[in-house]
C-alpha cells in the first residue's frame, strides 16, 4: 500500500468506539495522571512568557536563517491560527514560509477535517516542490505526528509542543473538554496504540514537567534514531510563544534534510534546557 493510499487514522466524526472501556486503558502507563491544581495555576504564566518572547526577540533573529522551505502549523485543543500567530511569523522572518492550518477552531478530528489537513499537505508538497514541516501544539501535535504517518514521502519533520500521544486519555486536564466539543470519546485500544507509535521521519517533542494540561510523561517518546525529547520551562498554553521553545523549533528546521542531528545545547544553553532523551 503506497502512502497515497493510506487514510489518516483518527477517527474522523463520532461514532460508538469498540475495544477497551478507557478505564480498561490504564493498564498501560497507568501511573500518569492528569497535572493537579498548582500546575494548573501556573498556567497563568503564559503572558509572561510571551513578555519574555519580546524582551528576547533580539536574539533570537540572530538564528540561523531558514532555507525557505514550507511549515504547516496545527493549533491546539479549541484554539485558532490567531494562537500560533506568533511562531508562525517568528519562522517567517528567519525565512520559513509558514502555513496556518486553516480550519477555523480545533474542535478535534471531526468529519472532513483530517481528510482537508491531508489535501494541504500534498498541495504544499506539490506547490513548493519540497517536504513540508509539520510543527502541532497539544492537539494539533497529534494531527502532525499521524499525517507524517500517512504521508513521510511529504513529510520533512514534525516538531510537537506540548503534545499527549501516550498514556491514558485522561491524563490532561482536557479531555472533558474534548469530548463535549468533538463529540468522540477514545476508547480504542488500538487506536491509541497507533497514536503512540512514533514517525518514520524526525521527530521532536518539546514539553515541560511544569505543564498544567497534559501530564509531562504523555509527551515523551520511546528512544529512537530519529526521535527526541527536549524539555523546557514553560506552561501549556504558553508552549508557542516561550522563547526556548522557539529556540529549538527555529534549530530543528534548519537541519539538513538527510542529515538530521539531534539537539544538543552548548555552553550557557545547557543551563536552560536541563534534559533532552534521545
Amino acid at each position: 500500500m503506497t502512502a497515497a493510499q493510506r487514510k489518516p487514522r483518527l477517527p474522523k466524526h463520532a461514532q460508538p468506539q469498540r475495544g477497551l472501556p478507557a478505564d480498561d486503558l490504564s493498564s498501560t502507563h497507568d501511573d500518569l495522571r492528569a497535572p493537579n491544581a498548582f500546575l494548573m495555576m501556573l498556567e497563568g504564566r503564559a503572558p509572561w512568557e510571551f513578555a519574555a518572547l519580546l524582551a528576547s526577540y533580539p536574539w533570537l533573529r540572530k538564528l540561523p536563517p531558514g532555507d525557505g522551505h514550507p511549515v504547516l502549523v496545527f493549533p491546539g485543543l479549541g484554539a485558532n491560527d490567531i494562537t500560533t500567530l506568533a511562531l508562525r511569523r517568528f519562522l517567517d522572518e528567519l525565512g520559513y514560509v509558514t502555513h496556518p492550518w486553516g480550519q477555523g477552531f480545533n474542535f478535534g478530528p471531526r468529519h472532513g477535517v483530517l481528510e482537508q489537513c491531508s489535501a494541504d499537505v500534498k498541495r504544499l508538497f506539490r506547490h513548493h516542490a519540497k517536504p513540508v514541516s509539520l510543527i502541532g501544539w497539544s492537539l494539533g501535535g497529534i494531527y502532525a505526528r499521524e499525517l507524517a504517518k500517512e504521508l513521510p514521502d511529504h513529510t520533512r519533520c514534525v516538531i510537537t509542543l506540548g503534545t499527549p500521544f501516550t498514556g491514558h486519555p485522561r491524563a490532561t486536564n482536557a479531555w472533558r473538554f474534548f469530548e463535549l466539543v468533538s463529540g468522540q470519546q477514545v476508547k480504542d485500544h488500538a487506536l491509541l496504540e497507533e497514536i503512540r507509535r512514533t514517525p518514520p521521519v524526525p521527530t521532536t517533542s518539546i514539553y515541560s514537567r511544569t505543564d498544567g494540561v497534559v501530564a509531562w510523561r504523555c509527551s515523551v517518546m520511546e528512544p529512537g534514531p530519529l526521535s527526541e525529547n527536549i524539555e523546557v520551562h514553560a506552561s501549556h498554553l504558553g508552549l508557542g510563544m516561550n522563547p526556548l521553545a522557539l529556540y529549538v523549533v527555529a534549530d530543528r528546521l534548519a537541519q539538513h534534510p538527510g542529515d538530521w542531528q539531534r539537539f544538543e545545547p552548548h555552553g550557557a544553553r545547557r543551563w536552560f534546557y536541563p534534559r533532552s532523551s534521545h
